[in-house]
């Protein structure tokens, strides 16, 4: 789910900071804009830093005129492309601007052209959101269908003591997050997910293996369960807790897995391949441990089944997502995977850099698709990354259903 968080110009603003963080902990995707009086108490810088993502602040750009055009609508974009709206801290100015549809920022002009849900969170003196005005104007957005979380009672910047507290971040992202519940749009789908390593083994006690820890296997498989698909997660050897409401299938070698996977592939409408599978095993395994000598040992190596490719040769009407791990050429590689393997997407990722790819918590991708469309997606946790795919994937079936 994509929230945009607008943030007002209080105190309470290094709180929206902290919000930022509690929404992507709970899996959901933060587009910050700040007001100008916001930029007052906290930077840009913070929140870019927390999302990973560009901080808007303001209604017009003021370099190039092309940057100038893209600038102007930016705020049709922003509303379409965010599922919820919501505004901490909410002051008694921003009330009124919104009650009465004021539009001369950014915030503002996209409230107007936003058709989602509102979460209004005021922080202000507690005289001030005491004020009939003040109150007027609550009314008017309840009765536009806007939740209002009420601020708290406490100590205040300005050393009164009442209400006009911000609610605190995690009670916030709990109700943000409880609008996105409705969102089922795999509802009816079977998702097969593959993820994790595999293990080929060379005698009974070692195994070739890579540095896959599944994280964004099991991502997937979460999301897909919550988007109200019917999950069956084919996975190897990890370190990582069942997802809830899952079939789990555990195996170690590709072959186990290719076996697994044609075993379920008739009950599946979505198969995503997000395992790392080894490309070579021994294909005849000593039964006892091999002894260390002095001398030299050559392995001969023959490479395993290619599930990929027999899936896109078998796959009918299914949807095929491959995912690709590149040290260079991220997007011709990830174009070349696609056409080879017939499949329908290909999540791109560079491998081999800090903090993104294996055994990472975050992910930075490439989507390439077979209508021809690269989408990048930015660094972020790899639940934030899992929901981005399925968002194109429901994208891509519309448009090959379109184009039908």
């Amino acid at each position: 789910m994509n929230v945009l968080l607008g943030v007002g110009g209080g105190i309470a603003a290094y709180k929206s900071a902290e919000l930022a963080r509690a929404l992507m902990e709970r899996g959901l995707r933060v587009q910050v804009v700040l007001t100008d009086a916001a930029q007052r108490f906290i930077t840009p810088l913070t929140f870019a830093a927390l999302t990973g993502r560009k901080v808007i602040t303001n209604l017009f750009a003021t370099a190039s005129s092309e940057e100038t055009l893209s600038s102007a609508i930016e705020h049709i974009s922003v509303a379409q492309d965010n599922d919820v709206m919501v505004v901490a801290p909410a002051t008694a100015d921003l009330l009124a601007r919104l009650a009465y549809g004021h539009a001369d920022d950014f915030l503002t002009t996209t409230y107007l052209a936003f058709t989602g849900p509102v979460v209004l969170a005021p922080a202000m003196n507690s005289n001030m959101w005491a004020h009939p005005a003040t109150q007027e104007n609550l009314n008017i957005l309840r009765k536009r269908g806007h939740v209002i979380v009420e601020p708290e009672d406490g100590l205040l910047a300005c050393g009164m003591t009442g209400p006009g507290r911000l609610a605190e971040p995690d009670r916030l992202a709990d109700v943000v997050a409880s609008l996105g519940l409705g969102s089922k749009d795999l509802d009816g789908e079977t998702v097969l997910i593959t993820a994790g390593p595999t293990q080929e083994p060379l005698d009974p006690v070692r195994f070739i293996s890579n540095r896959s820890s599944g994280k964004m296997g099991y991502a997937l498989a979460e999301v897909a369960g919550e988007r109200g698909a019917r999950v069956v997660l084919i996975s190897g050897p990890v370190h990582l807790p069942a997802p809830q409401g899952v079939t789990l299938i555990r195996v170690h070698t590709a072959i186990e897995m290719r076996n697994a996977v044609f075993e379920h592939l008739a009950e599946a409408t979505i198969i995503v391949k997000s395992a790392a599978v080894a490309d070579y095993h021994l294909s005849r395994v000593p039964q006892h441990k091999v002894k260390k000598t002095a001398t030299r040992m050559s392995l001969e190596l023959d490479p395993t089944p290619d599930i990929l490719a027999e899936l896109g040769q078998k796959k009918g009407d299914r949807l095929l997502i491959g995912f690709a791990a590149e040290t260079e050429n991220l997007t011709a590689g990830a174009r070349s995977k696609l056409e080879s393997k017939n499949c329908d997407m290909v999540v791109a990722n560079l491998v081999g850099q800090d903090g993104t790819g294996f055994e990472s918590d975050e992910n930075e991708a490439v989507l390439v698709l077979s209508t021809g469309e690269t989408i990048p997606l930015p660094r972020a946790p790899k639940r934030e990354i899992a929901d981005r795919i399925f968002d194109q994937v429901m994208k891509l079936r519309l448009a090959l259903h379109a184009a039908q």
